[in-house]
């Protein structure tokens, strides 16, 4: 394991290996092996964002915006479109796991890295916890008789267990898991398209996109959009795969911009569909909220076929499940990039020799996930409580990732000419658009992310002082 550790610090510091052609099961100088091809990466993408991620939301969304969801999420995929062009620049110049930790580190300074990947250990936590816990509330109602925790518990293992067997086993298992969700999206789109030509909309066939008699207002459809963005939370995990991906470094920049485009479009079908079949209207759903989360799952089950209801709900349910194996991929690559650059104890850089993941990474998050999993599930208000803060770690580090691209390329003159659209005025609107959205978040949710935030500060602090202690002890 020393050799892997001191080949870690090599790729950290950037000198490792730009790209990884070659056969399927190459090891980099880190210890990971490149097997990811841009179709599984793709599919690594889209189940942790979810082909169908709008369907849960899309009651709430109608409500806010007045009854345009669509324009809502053409909205939204501009705006992280912005976050995707950062993305794809500084993964293609960093190209290392550690994703806004090593972007900020080297963009900007080694402690603002810390504090990026520490930020984003809290979304990769949250987001996973969420997804099992809405596996386990989907599953319990299949399965009554089993408590919920016991559900949430079980997709737990199976999918920590499917992560330690290796990436070319969770990059097929996810791959399959997107078709067959693709499969039952386009099944419901297809029947609703031939409800619609047979009996038509219940709503004007342009009313999603202006509003109807009420007309379009800009101030609620930005307000939904606050929310809409939660949808797209996890095409950035893709960058923490960025040592394990076969070809040119710019293959996790064409990922996260096709996943983001491709989620985008289904987003936009699907709500379309909604709004032109759903018997609830917008007014009803304004004034009774409790309407709103199975909405369209009601549209789908009156409108369409109770057949395809049961079918979409267990496809979300199965998907939550590897969305969050993705996830929890996510965080332990992050957790391992931070151990073998010192950010976090170098315990935490250890990579199986069979399998090639990041064994010790994978095993903290999974217990993170388990143990925030298992406590919200224990709670009747408990996926309202971890729901609320998920968006603030990863909001803080897409604002970083912007800022990276600032000081890697303008401040630090590391990129080669200065591309003044790329380079400094989208990241300047991108992080701008997300201070809003960030600043929109519930009261809890900013508390919590301070709270971690201070955490953060206070083992940066602990490992700098070990490090100096040490340094001092060494010397002659």
């Amino acid at each position: 394991m020393s050799g892997q550790r001191a080949n870690g610090r090599d790729a950290a510091s950037g000198s490792g290996p730009a790209t990884g052609s070659g056969p399927s099961t190459e090891i980099s100088d880190s210890g990971l092996r490149r097997s990811i091809s841009l179709p599984q990466l793709l599919a690594y993408g889209l189940v942790f964002i979810g082909p169908a991620a709008a369907v849960g939301v899309w009651g709430t969304l109608d409500a806010k915006s007045g009854g345009v969801v669509p324009v809502v999420y053409l909205v939204a995929t501009l705006v992280m479109a912005l976050t995707a062009s950062s993305y794809a620049l500084m993964s293609a110049a960093v190209p290392r796991a550690g994703s806004v930790f090593a972007y900020a580190s080297e963009g900007i300074s080694r402690s603002v890295g810390h504090m990026g990947g520490w930020m984003m250990l809290l979304d990769y936590l949250l987001i996973p916890s969420v997804a099992y816990l809405f596996s386990g509330i989907a599953l319990h109602s299949l399965f009554p008789q089993i408590p919920v925790w016991v559900l949430v518990l079980v997709a737990v293992v199976v999918s920590t267990g499917l992560n330690l067997a290796g990436v070319t086993v969770t990059a097929w298992v996810s791959t399959v898991v997107v078709l067959v969700e693709v499969v039952v999206l386009a099944a419901v789109v297809v029947a609703g398209t031939v409800v619609l030509a047979t009996s038509g909309p219940v709503r004007g066939w342009l009313d999603p996109f202006t509003g109807g008699t009420a007309g379009l207002d800009p101030r609620l459809v930005l307000g939904a959009v606050s929310v809409a963005v939660l949808s797209y939370l996890g095409f950035d995990a893709l960058a923490t795969f960025a040592e394990e991906t076969r070809g040119r470094v710019s293959i996790v920049g064409r990922a996260t911009l096709i996943c983001l485009i491709v989620a985008g479009s289904l987003f936009m079908i699907q709500t379309y569909l909604g709004a032109l079949l759903s018997p609830v209207t917008t007014a009803e759903l304004q004034a009774d909220p409790s309407l709103q989360g199975d909405a369209y799952y009601a549209m789908v089950d009156s409108s369409i076929s109770p057949l395809l209801h049961w079918l979409l709900a267990l496809a979300k349910a199965i998907g939550a499940i590897f969305s969050a194996l993705v996830g929890q991929a996510a965080a332990s690559r992050i957790i391992w990039d931070m151990g073998r650059s010192g950010s976090l104890p170098s315990i935490f850089s250890r990579v199986s020799a069979r399998t090639g993941v990041p064994i010790v990474g994978l095993l903290v998050a999974a217990t993170g996930n388990v143990l925030i999993a298992v406590w919200a599930a224990s709670r009747g208000d408990g996926l309202d409580i971890v729901s609320s803060m998920v968006d603030v770690g990863a909001i803080t580090g897409f604002v970083l990732v912007h800022a990276s691209v600032i000081g890697y390329f303008v401040v630090r003159r590391r990129g080669g000419p200065v591309r003044p659209l790329r380079h400094v005025i989208v990241p300047i609107v991108g992080a701008g658009l997300l201070i809003a959205v960030l600043t929109a978040s519930s009261p809890l949710a900013l508390i919590v992310g301070a709270i971690w935030a201070v955490l953060g500060a206070v083992v940066l602090l602990l490992r700098r002082r070990r490090i100096a202690a040490a340094a001092v002890t060494l010397a002659p």
